[in-house]
């Protein structure tokens, strides 16, 4: 049976872990949810199992939930968001600390130059994996990108 992850985020640290964990997860356009009231962002994910892929397989992907809390803004750009099927890789998430606290930005990098970009109250994340895992045939390969 597979480990499930859950993964807290706080600082710049622990989201470089989280976005390790994350890299190359397909996204569909139509699981981008911004909660304004409740002030959070939330990314469903079909997240390709990095802490289990060898080089040879087998390689897995596994449901994921990745949320961001105490998000007062969201920016995004070349995201088509009236393609709610459309499927993004995602990059790379990563978080940068504003010169005047207590603002901090976090951005979700996508392949094909999509760009989501939160305004943070503070740095707050949880990676949740959501269900079983299924076998997929290749494992990402960034050489080839």
């Amino acid at each position: 049976m597979a480990q499930h992850l859950k993964l807290l985020a706080e600082d710049a640290a622990d989201l470089e872990i989280v976005a390790a964990a994350v890299q190359d997860a397909l996204v569909r356009v139509g699981e981008l949810k911004f909660e304004p009231k409740a002030r959070r962002f939330l990314v469903l994910m079909n997240r390709f199992r990095w802490e289990a892929a060898g080089e040879k397989g087998p390689f897995e992907r596994t449901r994921a939930a990745l949320s961001f809390e105490g998000v007062l803004g969201v920016k995004s750009r070349n995201v088509r968001h009236d393609a709610s099927e459309a499927l993004a890789a995602v990059l790379s998430v990563s978080f940068t600390p504003a010169a005047e606290p207590p603002g901090r930005v976090v951005t979700l990098m996508l392949a094909g130059g999509g760009e989501i970009v939160l305004e943070v109250e503070c740095l707050d994340a949880v990676l949740l994996d959501l269900g079983e895992v299924w076998r997929t045939p290749r494992r990402p390969d960034h050489d080839q990108a």
